[in-house]
Protein backbone atom coordinates (compact mmCIF):
# COMPACT_ATOMS: atom_id res chain seq x y z
CA UNK A 1 0.00 0.00 0.00
CA UNK A 2 1.30 3.45 -0.57
CA UNK A 3 2.00 6.49 2.11
CA UNK A 4 -1.09 8.17 0.68
CA UNK A 5 -2.86 4.98 1.15
CA UNK A 6 -1.45 4.43 4.20
CA UNK A 7 -3.48 8.13 5.39
CA UNK A 8 -6.92 5.66 5.45
CA UNK A 9 -9.08 6.98 7.85
CA UNK A 10 -10.93 4.37 9.37
CA UNK A 11 -13.83 4.49 12.76
CA UNK A 12 -14.34 1.48 14.80
CA UNK A 13 -17.65 1.18 16.49
CA UNK A 14 -18.62 -0.99 18.88
CA UNK A 15 -20.75 -0.36 22.28
CA UNK A 16 -17.83 -3.19 23.84
CA UNK A 17 -14.76 -1.17 24.47
CA UNK A 18 -12.28 -4.34 24.54
CA UNK A 19 -13.77 -5.37 21.37
CA UNK A 20 -13.31 -1.87 19.53
CA UNK A 21 -10.04 -1.12 21.26
CA UNK A 22 -8.95 -4.60 19.72
CA UNK A 23 -9.85 -4.11 16.27
CA UNK A 24 -8.21 -0.72 16.65
CA UNK A 25 -4.97 -2.11 17.79
CA UNK A 26 -5.29 -4.61 14.93
CA UNK A 27 -5.25 -1.36 12.46
CA UNK A 28 -2.10 -0.03 14.35
CA UNK A 29 -0.08 1.31 11.17
CA UNK A 30 -2.61 0.17 8.28
CA UNK A 31 -4.35 3.20 8.52
CA UNK A 32 -5.37 5.99 10.63
CA UNK A 33 -7.68 4.51 13.14
CA UNK A 34 -10.55 6.37 15.76
CA UNK A 35 -13.29 4.54 17.62
CA UNK A 36 -16.38 5.19 19.24
CA UNK A 37 -18.51 3.06 21.89
CA UNK A 38 -22.07 4.29 20.76
CA UNK A 39 -23.69 5.04 17.54
CA UNK A 40 -24.32 8.62 18.84
CA UNK A 41 -20.45 8.94 20.22
CA UNK A 42 -19.84 7.55 16.44
CA UNK A 43 -22.23 9.61 14.02
CA UNK A 44 -20.69 12.91 16.59
CA UNK A 45 -17.11 11.57 15.00
CA UNK A 46 -18.72 11.27 11.26
CA UNK A 47 -19.41 14.87 11.93
CA UNK A 48 -16.18 16.14 13.25
CA UNK A 49 -13.48 14.74 10.81
CA UNK A 50 -13.90 12.74 7.26
CA UNK A 51 -13.93 9.25 7.69
CA UNK A 52 -13.16 6.96 4.90
CA UNK A 53 -14.73 3.40 6.06
CA UNK A 54 -16.63 2.60 9.42
CA UNK A 55 -16.68 -0.98 10.91
CA UNK A 56 -19.95 -0.94 12.28
CA UNK A 57 -21.34 -3.18 15.24
CA UNK A 58 -24.88 -4.33 14.47
CA UNK A 59 -26.11 -4.74 18.19
CA UNK A 60 -25.56 -1.64 20.42
CA UNK A 61 -28.15 -0.38 23.20
CA UNK A 62 -29.01 3.28 22.59
CA UNK A 63 -28.52 3.30 18.71
CA UNK A 64 -28.30 0.26 17.02
CA UNK A 65 -25.69 -0.08 13.79
CA UNK A 66 -28.60 -0.95 12.22
CA UNK A 67 -29.70 2.53 12.94
CA UNK A 68 -26.71 4.45 12.29
CA UNK A 69 -26.77 2.89 9.18
CA UNK A 70 -29.96 4.74 8.25
CA UNK A 71 -28.55 7.75 9.52
CA UNK A 72 -25.54 7.42 7.45
CA UNK A 73 -27.68 7.03 4.85
CA UNK A 74 -30.07 10.14 5.54
CA UNK A 75 -27.06 12.07 5.99
CA UNK A 76 -25.83 11.15 2.39
CA UNK A 77 -22.36 9.49 4.36
CA UNK A 78 -19.78 9.44 1.35
CA UNK A 79 -17.24 6.37 2.59
CA UNK A 80 -18.01 2.98 3.33
CA UNK A 81 -19.46 0.82 5.62
CA UNK A 82 -18.38 -2.36 7.43
CA UNK A 83 -20.75 -4.34 9.34
CA UNK A 84 -18.19 -6.27 12.10
CA UNK A 85 -20.91 -8.12 14.00
CA UNK A 86 -21.62 -10.90 16.01
CA UNK A 87 -25.40 -10.82 14.53
CA UNK A 88 -26.22 -13.75 12.17
CA UNK A 89 -27.34 -12.14 8.69
CA UNK A 90 -30.70 -12.94 7.85
CA UNK A 91 -33.05 -11.50 4.98
CA UNK A 92 -33.49 -8.26 6.84
CA UNK A 93 -29.93 -7.27 5.19
CA UNK A 94 -31.57 -6.74 2.31
CA UNK A 95 -32.52 -3.00 3.63
CA UNK A 96 -29.58 -2.27 5.13
CA UNK A 97 -26.97 0.33 3.03
CA UNK A 98 -23.78 -1.42 4.01
CA UNK A 99 -20.79 -2.24 1.54
CA UNK A 100 -19.82 -5.84 3.36
CA UNK A 101 -19.99 -7.45 6.71
CA UNK A 102 -18.14 -9.73 8.26
CA UNK A 103 -19.21 -12.59 11.05
CA UNK A 104 -17.30 -12.34 14.67
CA UNK A 105 -15.01 -13.50 15.13
CA UNK A 106 -12.98 -12.07 12.42
CA UNK A 107 -8.75 -12.68 12.15
CA UNK A 108 -6.55 -9.60 11.86
CA UNK A 109 -6.29 -10.12 8.34
CA UNK A 110 -9.45 -10.61 7.10
CA UNK A 111 -10.41 -7.23 8.91
CA UNK A 112 -7.48 -5.28 6.87
CA UNK A 113 -8.57 -6.94 3.48
CA UNK A 114 -12.14 -5.64 3.77
CA UNK A 115 -11.23 -2.56 4.34
CA UNK A 116 -8.54 -2.40 2.03
CA UNK A 117 -11.19 -3.48 -0.84
CA UNK A 118 -13.66 -0.35 0.51
CA UNK A 119 -10.29 1.85 0.41
CA UNK A 120 -9.91 1.03 -3.30
CA UNK A 121 -13.80 0.72 -4.06
CA UNK A 122 -13.84 4.42 -2.83
CA UNK A 123 -10.76 5.42 -4.33
CA UNK A 124 -12.35 4.45 -7.33
CA UNK A 125 -15.88 6.25 -6.64
CA UNK A 126 -13.53 9.50 -5.80
CA UNK A 127 -11.77 9.16 -8.78
CA UNK A 128 -14.70 9.08 -11.01
CA UNK A 129 -16.14 12.03 -9.12
CA UNK A 130 -12.98 14.11 -9.39
CA UNK A 131 -12.80 13.53 -12.96
CA UNK A 132 -16.62 14.70 -14.05
CA UNK A 133 -15.98 18.12 -11.62
CA UNK A 134 -12.32 18.32 -13.42
CA UNK A 135 -14.39 18.18 -17.23
CA UNK A 136 -16.45 20.71 -16.14
CA UNK A 137 -13.53 23.15 -14.28
CA UNK A 138 -11.48 22.50 -17.83
CA UNK A 139 -14.07 23.10 -20.39
CA UNK A 140 -15.04 26.69 -18.50
CA UNK A 141 -11.08 27.31 -18.26
CA UNK A 142 -10.84 27.04 -22.04
CA UNK A 143 -14.46 29.15 -22.85
CA UNK A 144 -14.20 31.69 -20.32
CA UNK A 145 -11.94 34.65 -19.54
CA UNK A 146 -10.38 34.72 -15.69
CA UNK A 147 -12.74 38.08 -14.67
CA UNK A 148 -15.87 35.90 -15.59
CA UNK A 149 -14.42 32.48 -13.60
CA UNK A 150 -13.45 34.89 -10.40
CA UNK A 151 -17.26 36.40 -10.11
CA UNK A 152 -18.89 32.75 -10.50
CA UNK A 153 -19.69 32.00 -6.84
CA UNK A 154 -20.58 28.26 -8.82
CA UNK A 155 -17.07 27.88 -10.37
CA UNK A 156 -15.32 28.86 -7.19
CA UNK A 157 -17.48 26.08 -5.50
CA UNK A 158 -16.68 24.08 -8.29
CA UNK A 159 -12.28 24.54 -8.04
CA UNK A 160 -13.00 23.77 -4.26
CA UNK A 161 -14.74 20.54 -4.66
CA UNK A 162 -12.18 19.22 -7.21
CA UNK A 163 -9.44 20.42 -4.61
CA UNK A 164 -11.08 18.21 -2.02
CA UNK A 165 -11.89 15.26 -4.58
CA UNK A 166 -8.35 15.23 -5.63
CA UNK A 167 -7.17 15.49 -1.90
CA UNK A 168 -9.09 12.65 -1.04
CA UNK A 169 -8.40 10.30 -4.44
CA UNK A 170 -4.66 10.85 -3.87
CA UNK A 171 -5.00 9.78 -0.06
CA UNK A 172 -7.01 6.38 -1.17
CA UNK A 173 -4.89 5.86 -4.79
CA UNK A 174 -2.54 3.28 -4.55
CA UNK A 175 -1.38 4.36 -8.03
CA UNK A 176 -1.59 7.98 -8.04
CA UNK A 177 -0.27 8.09 -11.68
CA UNK A 178 -3.75 7.83 -13.31
CA UNK A 179 -4.56 11.71 -12.00
CA UNK A 180 -2.04 12.90 -14.40
CA UNK A 181 -3.81 10.98 -17.41
CA UNK A 182 -6.29 12.92 -17.11
CA UNK A 183 -4.84 16.53 -17.71
CA UNK A 184 -3.52 15.06 -21.39
CA UNK A 185 -6.94 14.91 -22.55
CA UNK A 186 -7.45 18.44 -24.85
CA UNK A 187 -10.86 19.70 -23.86
CA UNK A 188 -11.20 22.79 -25.49
CA UNK A 189 -9.28 26.37 -27.26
Amino acid sequence: MSEAAGQLRVLVVDDEREVADAYALRLRGFCDVETAYSGPEALSVLEQEPIDVVLLDRHMPEMSGDDVLRELDERGYYGRVVMVTAVDPDFDVLELPFDDYLCKPVEREDVRAAIDQQRRVLAYETLGEYFGVESKRAVIEAQTNDERRQNHDGYAELVDRSERLRERATRLLEDESVLERFDAVGRGQ
